[in-house]
């Protein structure tokens, strides 16, 4: 039996499966191993996982998580599983990168991004992650994430770069103002998921030329900063996942045929990529 968790900071997607067929699939709160002790990590598991699926015998446990940045760190989650699933034969750990490369090229070479909140990418050989470009989160880098869209969209408002229509429609729309949005992007935690909250206005006025022109050039930005660095980056497929790049899949097009990038797999979540490979 065979258990699957695509972790990020918000929330968690574990998945149970017995001969390729799922048996369970638990949502959880998000972890994120750099921020959360051993004994944290260890307690949360128990608390709202374990109490879903105690009826079964796990062997195997494939888990890709947010913050796996270091061989400690990856151990720390490999205790708290192994606290939860002693009889486990079997505990994999490893970044949320490593999954989208799973999920989306399975066993053949190509580039892999992920683009939600946040944004990242990496080349894949097929097997293993062979090189990423650091995305440096959304104040220097992130380009094309959700965060640094809300962020450029929210600075044109502010600055009457848009049309006055779709200012005041994005005001009104969001029940804010200048004051109300300086406080929450400088004075609160957690700016980026609240600048990606804005996001979906871009594809939502997709079709005013100054709020099309924002969403591309954004993606342009990813392509050049990022995609860009890896080797024959324009001969290999270029893979998303995430919300970012399902629901702006066209702008998101439009930008890589701009830079001589072919789009390949886009898919909302990685889980049925990675069902699949640990699967085959």
């Amino acid at each position: 039996m065979i258990l699957i968790a695509d972790c990020g900071s918000t929330k968690i997607d574990w998945c149970l499966l017995n001969d390729g067929e799922k048996l369970a699939q638990v949502f959880t709160t998000g972890m994120n191993a750099l921020l959360l002790t051993e004994e944290e990590m260890t307690n949360r598991i128990k608390e709202e996982l374990m109490p879903h699926i105690k009826s079964y015998k796990v062997d195997e446990i494939y888990y890709y998580g947010a913050g796996i940045i270091s061989e400690e760190i990856k151990q720390q989650v490999v205790n708290a599983l192994k606290a939860n699933f002693p009889a486990a034969s079997k505990v994999e750990v490893d970044s949320d990168l490593l999954a989208a490369a799973r999920a989306l090229c399975q066993h053949e070479p190509g580039v892999a991004c992920i683009m939600g909140t946040g944004s990242n990418s990496c080349y894949y050989d097929g097997e293993k992650v062979v090189d990423n470009v650091s995305p440096l989160g959304y104040i220097l880098g992130d380009e094309g994430s959700g965060a640094v869209l809300g962020k450029l969209l929210v600075g044109d408002v502010l600055k009457k770069q848009l049309p006055e229509a779709i200012c005041e429609k994005f005001l009104k729309q969001y029940n804010t103002n200048r004051t109300e949005i300086i406080t929450n992007v400088y004075k609160k935690p957690a700016a980026n998921r609240y600048l990606a909250s804005f996001a979906p206005f871009i594809s939502e006025n997709n079709d005013v030329p100054e709020v099309h022109e924002l969403g591309v050039r954004a993606f342009k930005a990813f392509f050049q900063r990022n995609v860009a660095n890896y080797a024959n980056y324009q001969q290999l497929p270029c893979n998303f996942v995430g919300s970012i790049a399902y629901y702006q899949k066209k702008n998101l097009v439009e930008a890589a045929e701009a830079c001589g990038i072919t789009v390949g797999t886009i898919m909302q979540t990685p889980m049925d990529g990675l069902i699949k490979f640990h699967t085959n």
